[in-house]
């Protein structure tokens, strides 16, 4: 049998902790150190909040404010310039959303300053305030603005709603029985028959036997404007040509001047005999001898004249007055 094991000495006991000095007060001045501490940073995150900040109330009525929390930005481009403090709900089932802004940024909001209330299809929601005209007189303090809304979620049914529209009508169209189809079919047939032997032509006319009637006038109508070309050509040749009656005219004319300028010294002459014959009174019987034969040469003058004209109106119609009065 084993020997049992001989005990151990017991340990020698450790010695108390020595006492610390005005223990209390040292944990009082701690804790009271540590609630400044708190009491500061409390402070100064309401100061920086803009808690101690004088501000001004705006009041924004909305239909609906979902979406809007307590502590939400104000924002103008994009920067905070005011808060909300309080959402509450008026009599008339308005929701009224209370906003402070800071003096120092109430310059921005004007009479005629517009306000959104909106909500993104991702995220959160946005209350913006828009001025256009900075001009105008600023925003009372306490003023009530309505607010205009835009909810991306509530066009979502609506554009749901619209492109079913636009593919039930895209169905409609595409369909085996609907007016496209035949429209298009009309079309195909169209464009066979232009690319077949009549082409326009057959499309136009109707038939094969109305577009070779047509082409048959039209080889008519090229053998007679052929020969209207060659009766015109011939026509030119016996008008303007060398032995035409252009030039026969032209030398009759130039007789017929030739006998006019006889005429007129013939009387010119008889001129001269009045004149004497006036001037010599008593020899009147003589003067009238004298004037019969130049008023014979005259006469014959004018019969000449007479005959080259009737000459002239049968080789070219003239439509003149040929009829010749004596004096």
């Amino acid at each position: 049998m084993s020997e049992p094991p001989e005990p151990r000495p017991p340990l020698p006991a450790s010695a108390p902790p020595p006492a610390v000095a005005h223990l209390e007060l040292k944990a009082t001045l701690l804790l009271l150190f540590m609630l400044a501490l708190v009491l500061g940073s409390a402070a100064y995150v309401l100061y920086a909040r803009g808690v101690f900040e004088p501000t001004q109330r705006l009041v924004l009525v909305a239909d609906d404010s979902e979406g809007v929390v307590v502590g939400m930005d104000l924002t103008f481009s994009g920067f905070p310039i005011g808060r909300v403090r309080r959402i509450e709900l008026a009599d008339d089932g308005n929701a009224r959303i209370l906003i402070d802004v800071p003096r120092k940024d109430a310059h921005w909001l004007r009479q005629s300053s517009v306000f959104t209330l909106v909500r993104g299809l991702v995220g959160t929601t946005n209350i913006r305030a828009y001025s256009g005209v900075l001009t105008d007189p600023p925003l009372p303090d306490g003023a009530e603005r309505t607010v205009l809304r835009g909810d991306t979620n509530a066009e979502i049914p609506r554009l749901v709603a619209s492109a079913r529209e636009v593919l039930d009508n895209l169905s409609a169209l595409t369909a085996k029985d609907a007016p496209l189809g035949s429209s298009l079919a009309g079309v195909q047939a169209l464009t066979d028959k232009l690319n077949g032997p009549g082409g326009a032509l057959g499309v136009l006319l109707g038939s094969e036997a109305n577009t070779q009637k047509l082409l048959a006038a039209l080889d008519h109508t090229n053998v007679l404007l052929t020969r209207l070309d060659g009766m015109a050509a011939k026509a030119d040749t016996q008008v303007f040509g060398e032995n035409g009656v252009m030039p026969e005219t032209r030398a009759t004319i130039v007789q017929l001047n030739a006998m006019l300028g006889e005429a007129r010294s013939s009387l010119k002459k008889v001129d001269a005999v009045l004149v004497e014959a006036q001037a010599v009174g008593a020899n009147a019987r003589e003067a009238t001898t004298d004037l019969g034969p130049l008023r014979a040469e005259v006469e014959a003058n004018l019969r000449k004249v007479e005959g080259l004209v009737n000459e002239i109106n049968r080789k070219w119609p003239f439509a003149r007055d040929t009829e010749l009065k004596l004096p």
